[in-house]
């Protein structure tokens, strides 16, 4: 695989973060900020799925950048900013 098809998969999985990240924030948006502990019991399980997910996506993209930023000899954290920013959606044509 070149490099370039990795670095594309590094961007999908941090979209799928981001997207992870979205989903919690929706929950919040939809059950409200009020302590978890306060919601019914199908919105703190569908809360925590949520949580989980995004944690897991996180810690995957993650791991997946240092990886390739060790095969490529970079920082990991010019690696992980260059990843964010590619995965960013594009802003409105000025």
């Amino acid at each position: 695989m070149n490099v370039a098809a990795v670095f594309e998969d590094l961007v999908t999985l941090q979209r799928t973060a981001d997207k992870a990240h979205g989903r919690v924030q929706q929950l919040f948006d939809d059950y409200g900020r009020s302590p978890v502990s306060e919601w019914l019991e199908n919105q703190r399980t569908a809360w925590h799925t949520a949580w989980k997910a995004w944690v897991d996506d996180v810690r995957g993209v993650q791991e997946a950048i240092r990886a390739y930023a060790f095969e490529q000899g970079r920082e990991i954290r010019h690696v992980d900013a260059d990843v964010k920013k590619a995965a960013r959606p594009p802003g409105p044509a000025v």
